[in-house]
């Protein structure tokens, strides 16, 4: 009886479980912003805004400037707005990008052409500085707040006061317009309430909420229903149509310091999951993503010094961080821009690519029709794939043992050489792909005790290999000074990793009898 040869069966790497858990995609997408260009500025960054339009430049408000940068090339200064008497705030472009408003420390509202930084208006009624200046979504109106406790609405083509906001009792330094309707706008107060106001209506709140703490930025989610304000080291959720009066849906404690900007994003995260994303920053140094179905930190960044402010391009390619100690972070998205982002704002067209060409100058043209079902009249031919076989496969497939092994070392992955060695034990070979090495073939073996015999994954294994090197080659130890040296190190490094264990030993029995009765206590 005549046997066929077997199938040579291919060397089943052992899978391991991970170390740690695989990073999401959220996380990936937020690690995707490039490393940062850094830009000094002459003071701390107190805002950040961008333009709605095409490039999506950005205002940045620092010390007595308001400096626009290239939205395209971050590290490159557009213009330069200097046309303070002190301290200027809040510098905010229009939403068609042409013109920029600011406030100052001498309460002057100033509003300026954001091409020839020519100033077009000043309004001169508030009393003390001016840390809020907003354009109204119609783009004749202005909206500030001032330190003089008062929120004022300003015809931006008159030059005059429209209308005079009275409720706060202390600084306002905060305030956001309603993306439902163009005359409703939220403020912010260091008298720890917000404040929302229909410029219809009169000089009278709409409706009034309590943060718990100084106000120091608020923003409206896309819908106009909702808002977060951002104050102490807390964020707060409100409906603002529920419960008779505005209702606090969730009190987000994430932070060590005081929260001092907040931005919502209307698609922001990776494509397959693109939705609003909150980010928040504080001086703790933290910038925060939060999802808004659970409110639950997806990622977060840390700054080496407190966080002053934010802002996310509207195409979510740029975010700028701005700090305390004067210095801009712009990060830069890896990706392409996503279909659909900014369209309707200037931003050109991308050219729809055509499908290339079916040709046997490309790969698909030869492995056309695989995935294609077979009709139940048609004749199928099975063609057997050749197996390709890595290195180790090959040598051990002939019975060559050692030569198997080295090649498993030269790939410089733990778990080929583990399954490798196992392999090895289990045919008997071991012996023969240990022995008859000069020092030359020793080091690499050697390399990767040292390397790895200390992980619990394949400690077991490798402590028995290291004993039979030790038996097969005691004989002739001291005629290589590279082995021995080596050897030194594998003896020094298990010295080590025993008395790391000795420690851990005596802690666990320190904890043992404090956590018996922790639990003796919790159970009676």
């Amino acid at each position: 009886m005549e046997y066929e040869p077997a199938e040579y069966q291919k060397l089943q790497v052992r899978q391991y479980a991970p170390r740690e858990l695989r990073e999401t995609a959220e996380g990936k997408y937020w690690r995707q912003f490039k490393a940062p260009i850094i830009a000094k500025q002459f003071g701390g960054v107190t805002h950040i805004d961008f333009c709605q339009q095409y490039p999506y430049n950005l205002a940045v408000t620092a010390s007595t400037r308001v400096i626009i940068y290239n939205g395209l090339a971050p590290a490159v200064v557009g213009r330069t707005i200097s046309r303070f008497k002190d301290i200027a705030y809040s510098g905010c472009f229009r939403s068609d990008g042409r013109l920029v408003c600011a406030g100052g420390q001498d309460g002057v509202v100033q509003v300026f052409d954001a091409n020839s930084r020519s100033v077009l208006r000043q309004f001169k009624l508030h009393k003390r500085a001016t840390r809020v200046a907003r354009f109204g979504a119609d783009k004749l109106h202005v909206l500030s707040g001032s330190d003089d406790v008062t929120v004022r609405w300003w015809d931006v083509s008159a030059g005059s006061q429209v209308l005079r906001l009275d409720g706060h009792r202390d600084y306002v330094r905060a305030a956001a317009a309603s993306p439902a309707s163009h005359d409703t706008w939220l403020t912010g107060s260091y008298d720890h309430t917000v404040k929302l106001w229909d410029v219809r209506a009169g000089g009278s709140a709409v409706l009034s909420l309590e943060h718990g703490a100084p106000v120091e930025d608020v923003a409206f989610f896309p819908s106009g229903s909702m808002a977060v304000t951002a104050g102490g080291n807390y964020l707060c959720v409100w409906d603002l149509l529920g419960g008779g009066g505005g209702r606090l849906l969730k009190r987000l404690d994430n932070f060590q310091k005081t929260v001092t900007c907040v931005r919502l994003s209307p698609l922001a995260g990776p494509d397959s999951a693109a939705a609003p994303r909150m980010l928040a920053g504080s001086l703790d140094g933290h910038v925060k993503i939060f999802e808004l179905d659970s409110f639950r930190v997806t990622h977060a960044s840390k700054y080496p010094a407190p966080v002053m402010s934010l802002g996310l391009s509207p195409d979510c390619r740029l975010m700028a961080v701005g700090m305390a100690d004067g210095n801009l972070s712009v990060r830069k998205h890896a990706r392409p821009k996503r279909a659909g982002v900014g369209a309707g704002l200037g931003a050109p067209e991308q050219r729809q690519r055509r499908a290339p060409r079916l040709t046997a100058a490309n790969y698909r043209y030869f492995i056309r029709g695989q995935n294609s079902r077979a009709a139940a009249s048609d004749y199928r031919v099975v063609r057997q794939r050749q197996v390709r076989l890595q290195a180790y496969d090959r040598m051990l497939r002939q019975f060559r043992y050692r030569e198997s092994l080295d090649a498993a070392l030269s790939t410089r992955q733990p778990e080929v050489v583990a399954s490798v060695l196992e392999e090895l034990a289990a045919r008997g070979g071991l012996a023969g792909a240990l022995g008859g090495r000069d020092a030359e073939g020793l080091l690499p073996l050697l390399r990767h005790l040292v390397k790895y015999i200390a992980e619990p994954r394949y400690t077991r294994l490798l402590a028995g290999v290291a004993h039979r090197l030790l038996d097969t080659y005691s004989g002739v130890v001291g005629t290589a000074p590279a082995v021995d040296k080596a050897l030194g190190v594998l003896r020094d490094r298990l010295a080590e990793e025993l008395g790391v264990q000795d420690q851990l030993s005596g802690l666990a029995g320190a904890l043992e009898p404090l956590l018996a009765a922790s639990l003796a206590g919790a159970v009676f």
